[in-house]
């Protein structure tokens, strides 16, 4: 049609909402099917989503170069329509109280203890409780300094250890490997130390790796600290919907899901902006770095902030139950 307004709405609107609706649904129900393996469910259907652009990026220059970019758009269209459609039938929530088989027999043997979420709240409530904004300001502080070292991981690479364009291009590729691996491994370990040691893990790491890469000019280490850094932002992504469904409950974690995910909105437009107005006040991307390792200082603080309001509430759970057993 030619018109941008049009692309705007369609390929913008209607695909950002289709893009979202497509995350959340799969991965909020996931973490209702696995209560014992939360984050390692979450984290397999995540580290696909991660990992499908290495899939269809392939497909979709065969696509354009073959048929054009139009008849591209039609062909990816019906193939994701059809896809969808037959995948969206097998999607379903679990029976209320739902348990893995012979899960139950474990608790009450004692062979499996079943940590109870800390509330089952609403939407509309979750967001009136501080530990709401605790998690959207370590998943907005994350994803921020992740998306500004992803857009400049190739410049750099050139500017740090003296890599070539081509090789900086194919050192991206290899680190979108870890992007996904890291999904599904830190999301599984976050099932055996929980939600915030994992998230105070990923800020520790990552403030130290973002104050030491300024100064690595030896290849082999920068690009293995560049392999933690890209786990620990795609780790961040896999880890969220486990850690909603631990302190808000199962009872709508769609949509707390999505209410949180605005970070990840927020820092898609915030995150490649600040990488280049760091780059421009600095004058070097590895200057930038140094600063970045402070955002991540605040989120330290955030991880180990929220903490304390969940103990209250586990304080206060307590209470309650010791009423009722009374």
């Amino acid at each position: 049609m030619e018109s941008l307004l049009f692309l705007y709405l369609s390929f913008g609107v209607l695909g950002g909402i289709g893009l979202g609706v497509g995350y959340i649904a799969p991965v909020s129900t996931l973490v209702k099917w696995f209560p014992d393996r939360r984050g390692l469910a979450t984290g397999l259907a995540i580290m696909g989503f991660g990992f499908a652009a290495a899939i269809s990026s392939p497909i979709m220059d065969y696509l354009i170069y073959n048929v054009g970019i139009a008849n591209t758009f039609f062909t990816l269209g019906a193939a994701y329509f059809v896809i969808m459609t037959l995948s969206s039938l097998y999607l379903e929530r679990p029976p209320q109280g739902w348990l893995p088989e012979g899960f139950k027999e474990k608790i009450d043997s004692g062979k499996v203890k079943m940590k109870e979420d800390l509330a089952q709240l609403t939407a509309n409530e979750a967001i009136k409780t501080p530990r709401f904004y605790y998690l959207w300001i370590m998943l907005f502080i994350n994803v921020t300094c992740g998306i500004a070292i992803l857009s400049a991981t190739s410049p750099l690479a050139q500017e740090s250890i003296g890599l070539s364009a081509t090789q900086a291009a194919a050192l991206v590729g290899i680190l979108g490997i870890f992007n996904g691996v890291g999904r599904l491994g830190w999301a599984t370990i976050s099932d055996y130390i929980g939600r915030p040691n994992t998230y105070t893990t990923f800020f520790v790491i990552q403030i130290v790796l973002f104050a030491l890469l300024p100064f690595t000019t030896a290849a082999l280490p920068f690009q293995i600290m560049l392999m933690i850094i890209y786990t620990c932002y795609g780790g961040g992504f896999a880890s969220i919907p486990a850690y909603i469904g631990d302190i808000f409950g199962t009872k709508q974690l769609g949509a707390i899901h999505g209410y949180i995910l605005t970070a990840w909105a927020a820092a898609g437009l915030v995150g490649p902006l600040f990488a280049a107005w760091m780059y421009d006040t600095t004058g070097s991307y590895s200057n930038s770095l140094l600063y970045f390792a402070g955002l991540f200082s605040i989120a330290l603080i955030v991880s180990l902030v929220i903490r304390l309001d969940m103990r209250k509430l586990e304080t206060r759970n307590q209470k309650e139950r010791a009423l009722l057993s009374a």
